[in-house]
């Protein structure tokens, strides 16, 4: 296939985009999780269920733990002195990922006893609140916060959050 066919994902030079597209993933995974807690349901925890956990376990405890650095330590606070009403949003956005990592960190360790997840009655309520968590925020942060940031930013700032983002991942910019 031509690579003008592929998509190309953003890179460290767009930072905005590239949070959008860690959403976008973030989505997807959710859908796994939720798709995982049916089937955990009906087949019981089978090696399907077994690569499907291994999966969104690395994501979640990596990549998204990443994300959530990227806007708390690069943007969330460029953004939350521009304004009360950003500084007021970065302080909600601020609760739902302590609130997601607490229910994370609560899901992990479900996901982390396989043979007993078929027989644990607050797994699928679990998975269904952190996902409507994460779709909130997600919706939030996409509609409100990044909106923001693609226009109030100027280049030096999206450069400096880039790489950051960058450096936190091991990567050069």
């Amino acid at each position: 296939m031509p690579d003008s066919l592929i998509p190309r994902l953003p890179g460290f030079d767009d930072p905005v985009s590239m949070l959008r597209a860690c959403h976008e993933r973030m989505l997807a995974h959710c859908n796994t999780l939720e798709r995982l807690a049916a089937h955990i349901a009906e087949n019981g925890s089978d090696s399907e269920a077994g690569q499907a956990i291994s999966n969104v376990v690395r994501y979640f405890s990596t990549s998204a733990m990443q994300h959530h650095e990227d806007e708390e330590e690069d943007l969330f606070p460029i953004l939350s002195r521009q304004s009360p009403e950003l500084g007021s949003l970065v302080s909600r956005l601020r609760v739902q990922h302590v609130h997601m990592n607490a229910l994370w960190q609560q899901l992990a360790r479900d996901l982390n006893d396989l043979a007993g997840l078929a027989d644990n009655p607050e797994f699928a309520p679990r998975v269904a609140e952190f996902c409507a968590l994460y779709r909130e925020h997600i919706e939030l942060e996409n509609a409100d916060l990044l909106s923001q940031a693609g226009t109030g930013l100027g280049s030096s700032q999206l450069e400096d959050i880039g790489r950051a983002m960058a450096r936190r991942r091991g990567l050069r910019y």
